[in-house]
């Protein structure tokens, strides 16, 4: 498994991230809040990822930034849950959902608690899917 964050995993596309909000759906492990919706099967990158956090929250931007900078670094290091368990082509959005400054640790814990959940609720659904074909 290869721990990077390569360019082509960024989610960048516009249309993409307006339909993240519009037809996505979400899972949440708080103060973390995972929106995804399928993507395209013929892109080369397995999943596109993006982060936000709340200028609502944080007003100055060396706050975001840092909390971004955390999110990104803890997809990172833990999407080898996704990859290992997951067939199909993934949109993501990770945000950042709290006035709370928790730590390193703690946000990397909630983001391993949080893959999990999204696996939990994707693998439902590819059986219930499965189910109604049969």
């Amino acid at each position: 498994m290869n721990f990077t964050y390569p360019k082509n995993e960024r989610l960048k596309s516009k249309t993409t991230i307006g339909l993240l909000f519009s037809e996505g759906k979400s899972v949440s492990k708080y103060p973390l809040r995972l929106v995804y919706c399928a993507g395209e099967a013929g892109s080369e990158e397995k999943f596109r990822v993006g982060v936000s956090v709340s200028k609502k929250y944080f007003k100055k931007a060396v706050d975001r930034n840092y909390f971004k900078r955390v999110l990104r670094e803890t997809y990172r290091l833990n999407k080898n849950l996704l990859w290992d368990n997951v067939e199909e082509h993934y949109s993501f959005m990770l945000f950042y959902q709290s006035k709370d400054r928790l730590s390193y640790d703690e946000i990397n814990t909630k983001t391993i608690q949080l893959f999990e959940k999204f696996l939990l609720q994707v693998n439902k659904t590819a059986d219930s899917e499965h189910k109604t074909e049969l």
